[in-house]
């Protein structure tokens, strides 16, 4: 698994350790548990003269999900690794129904509040919640670990998706406005927007080809809403069929994959506006800056024989990377973005009047709402061994959301916290990495 950081008694970070070493020194009683996610220990005497390795934080910043990896530029050991899943579109589908609310308040001339409209204008380069999210959380994780490991550089893939070029890929002249066109952009986009798996069989981990939906020598385009990925049997048995004649069979795949090939570059669009905001907030964090393009991260991961994996794409950011990364036993940390709550005051029917109290108190019997907590119950009906997330009650019992479902009305007394709520839920990733090549 990956390593644990390390704080001194001043809690300030010196080299991440193994697990096996971080394991000795709290059986040792040499260290405490400082932090559960990411696991980090904290020193009970003090060290003279620490040796520390400067780390580098890589960045592989996606529309959904980011890859953050701590690589050790000397060694190549990849120290560290998480993937952190945004939440930007929960943030604006929250809008977009709270906009509806208040609109159809408006209409029926009930009460409201007024529109402010000298309130309304915004400062230059300002982005909208759902994005600004997204930088927010990356850079959030950016100064965490710099508190809990010696990090002397960051390494950012620096991206730009060509939107135009990929919606038409024959714009030329003065259509063309802004923007680079670069030959891996298409490609990319296709295999991230079907999920890196043919659309005909589901296949994954194997080689894929790009198809068009409608063939080319049907009078087929080459804009990315007639793209598919496809493996090789597939394509070939497709041939110069049109899609639903190749489906006909399959009217549940079709009917997706029509649907699917119709969205919006969405994705590709978030990436551009917020490409520059992130990097200006880590340049802030007054480090030494590296940018690298999407090109350069796919050659040093396919040169390296990697699989694709967002901590993977983020190890391999730049020209810093080393030539041969040590991967092993490496699991990366799961996390996802949950926020810190919501600030309505309470919940309303689907005509915008209350159907709920007002919020009461936010912390009840030292705990709140989203802490990670293990009940133990020692008698009763519900009686067992409970890890999750807790919702409180003023009345003192609390739900526990765990991996089988929501437990309720557990009594305080039997709760145990693990780690406060932070804005984010954790979860050890399965899967580890396969061990590089000679």
């Amino acid at each position: 698994m990956s390593k644990v950081f390390v704080l001194d008694t001043q809690k300030q970070p010196l080299g991440p350790v193994h697990p096996g070493h971080a394991r000795l020194l709290l059986k040792q009683g040499k260290a405490a548990v400082y932090r559960r996610y990411p696991f980090t220990v904290i020193l009970k005497c003090a060290v003279e003269q620490p040796h520390l390795e400067p780390l580098r934080l890589k960045i592989d910043p996606g529309s959904r999900t980011t890859g953050l990896a701590l690589v050790n530029d000397a060694s190549g050991e990849v120290v560290w690794a998480a993937e952190l899943t945004h939440r930007g579109e929960q943030i604006k589908r929250n809008l977009t129904t709270r906009r509806a609310i208040r609109r159809s308040r408006r209409q029926r001339k009930t009460r409201y509040r007024k529109p402010r409209f000298r309130n309304r204008r915004k400062r230059t380069g300002t982005l909208p919640p759902s994005l600004l999210s997204r930088v927010c959380n990356v850079l959030t994780w950016g100064r965490r670990l710099m508190r809990l490991s010696p990090i002397a550089a960051i390494s950012q893939e620096l991206v730009c998706f060509d939107v135009q070029a990929l919606e038409n890929p024959e714009i030329e002249g003065a259509q063309y406005q802004q923007g680079t066109l670069a030959g891996y952009e298409v490609r990319e986009y296709v295999h991230l927007k079907w999920q890196h798996q043919c659309v005909y069989c589901d296949a994954h981990e194997v080689p894929l080809e790009l198809d068009h939906v409608q063939p080319r020598s049907k009078q087929g385009s080459n804009r990315v809403s007639n793209l598919v990925t496809a493996c090789m049997p597939c394509n070939q048995r497709k041939g110069n069929q049109d899609v639903r004649e190749f489906l006909k069979e399959q009217p549940e795949r079709l009917a997706r994959i029509l649907a699917q090939i119709k969205t919006p570059v969405r994705d590709a669009a978030a990436i551009n506006a917020t490409r520059w905001a992130l990097l200006d907030g880590l340049k802030a964090l007054g480090l030494s800056m590296e940018c690298g393009s999407g090109g350069r991260t796919k050659y040093n991961r396919v040169i390296r024989g990697l699989p694709k994996m967002h901590w993977l794409d983020a190890a391999c950011v730049g020209v810093s990377t080393p030539e041969s990364l040590i991967l092993k036993g490496i699991v990366p940390l799961q996390i996802t973005a949950t926020g810190h709550g919501s600030r309505q005051m309470c919940l309303v029917d689907r005509f915008g009047f209350p159907r709920t109290r007002p919020k009461q108190h936010k912390r009840v019997k030292g705990f709140q709402t989203g802490d990670l907590v293990r009940a133990v119950v020692t008698s009763g009906a519900k009686q067992g061994t409970y890890v999750g997330k807790v919702a409180v009650r003023t009345r003192g019992s609390f739900n526990i959301t765990t991996a089988q479902g929501v437990v309720t009305d557990i009594h305080h007394r039997w709760c145990r916290l693990i780690a406060r709520a932070d804005g984010y839920t954790y979860q050890q990733g399965k899967e580890a990495a396969r061990a590089p090549t000679a």
